[in-house]
């Protein structure tokens, strides 16, 4: 028997595993809600706030609208289903390149599970909506490809999205990177400390890279020393060019170099490093444009041109 034929049968019992599985996540989550709620109110003093800043219940379930405590529920419940589903260290992977996004939240990363959990749950659905449905009335290997199409973009588009962050906050920080150093060097070389030249440049220059320095300067004035900061920073970031920056700066301070000299030559070794960047970017070009040339743009010419002299050959003949 053909695969594709038994996929309508494959899809009905896929979708009925998944209704199943997400009822029964949702409702384990009500249930052991409902029981830390139920031995809450057996303690003196019971305070929701309290229990909530302690992990024990989410006080987003218990205000807000209906539909939002609702929705609540269903992404918690998704989280916890797909955490106990991930293989090990891919809750920590995507925590990391939520880090390196900007977006160091445990809720974002709840929130991103969650969309994994329903987005598999959806391919039986789309398996439906193709081979039972069809409501676009598609056949053959058409509806093939587009099914194909829509379960990619259900496995692969949070991962894509997400790595799409993180590559666009990189690169806003390699623009950054320059600019910022010489603002440095130029403070420093002022006679303002370090410190200071860095207050001064996240105040005058905005943007994620100032955004990872000021961090950076409240682990230190909140105890941490300045390399344990400046190598946390580095694993936010996770870029070379800042990589070699931070490995400067410490050796500077471990070696007693000047560090007005140190930014001096990182801020040149920066430019270039764009300037590189930049003409790379430029050689690159005309091979990416060849492709929609080939593709689009010399079939029309082939078209416009050779079509009118073919009809004259064949009506001369």
């Amino acid at each position: 028997m053909d695969i594709i034929s038994l996929a309508p049968e494959v899809a009905v019992l896929l979708a009925a595993a998944a209704v199943a599985g997400i009822v029964y996540t949702f409702a384990s989550r009500g249930v052991e809600q409902a029981e830390a709620r139920d031995t809450l109110r057996q303690v003196d003093g019971y305070d929701v706030a309290a229990a909530a800043n302690a992990g024990i219940i989410d006080e987003s379930d218990l205000e807000g609208s209906f539909i939002s405590r609702i929705r609540s529920v269903m992404m918690g419940g998704a989280g916890d289903f797909g955490r106990r589903l991930t293989p090990s260290g891919y809750v920590d992977k995507v925590r990391q390149k939520f880090v390196m996004a900007g977006r160091d939240s445990t809720a974002e990363v709840d929130r991103f599970i969650a969309m994994r959990v329903f987005a598999i749950a959806a391919i039986p659905f789309v398996i439906l909506f193709m081979y039972v449905w069809n409501p676009l009335g598609i056949e053959g290997m058409i509806r093939f490809m587009g099914t194909v199409l829509l379960l990619g973009i259900l496995i692969a588009g949070p991962d894509s999205k997400l790595n799409a962050a993180v590559k666009d906050r990189q690169t806003a920080i390699m623009k950054d990177l320059p600019d910022v150093l010489d603002l440095l060097t130029i403070s420093v070389e002022a006679g303002l400390g370090f410190e200071q030249a860095l207050d001064r440049t996240i105040v005058t220059v905005p943007g994620p890279l100032s955004t990872e320095f000021a961090r950076m300067l409240g682990e230190t004035r909140a105890g941490a020393s300045r390399a344990d900061a400046m190598r946390s920073m580095d694993a936010r970031i996770d870029i070379s060019e800042v990589r070699s920056f931070v490995l400067a700066i410490l050796q500077a301070d471990t070696f007693g170099v000047s560090i007005g000299r140190v930014l001096r030559a990182q801020a040149d070794e920066m430019r270039i490093r764009r300037r590189q960047l930049a003409q790379e970017a430029a050689q690159k070009a005309p091979v990416k444009m060849l492709i929609p040339m080939v593709f689009c743009i010399f079939p029309s010419l082939f078209v416009v041109i050779l079509v009118p002299a073919m009809i004259q050959i064949m009506t001369g003949i």
